[in-house]
């Protein structure tokens, strides 16, 4: 397997195939595309640990939300079960 450094931005327009290994420093800020929470996917154990911003807080409100895959619920940034 071969082996690349970059030292630039990377994109790629097909995806990336494999894990990320080392250490992931960001530089600047993450921008989050926010959905309702009718738009998660179900939760399962594919996207346990993904994190997406909500912008109903679950319940139809105009406010915005971190919630984490568990794998079989999606939880709110602090734990709590999303209603």
């Amino acid at each position: 397997m071969a082996s690349t450094t970059f030292s630039g931005p990377v994109t790629s327009t097909a995806g990336f195939i494999g894990d990320v290994t080392g250490d992931v420093t960001i530089n600047d800020f993450i921008k989050l595309t926010a959905v309702a929470t009718s738009a998660l996917p179900a939760a399962a154990a594919g996207n346990a640990g993904q994190v997406r911003l909500i912008n109903d807080n679950g319940v139809g409100d105009d406010e915005y939300c971190l919630v984490i895959s568990t794998g079989s619920a999606w939880v709110t940034a602090v734990g709590a079960a999303l209603t």
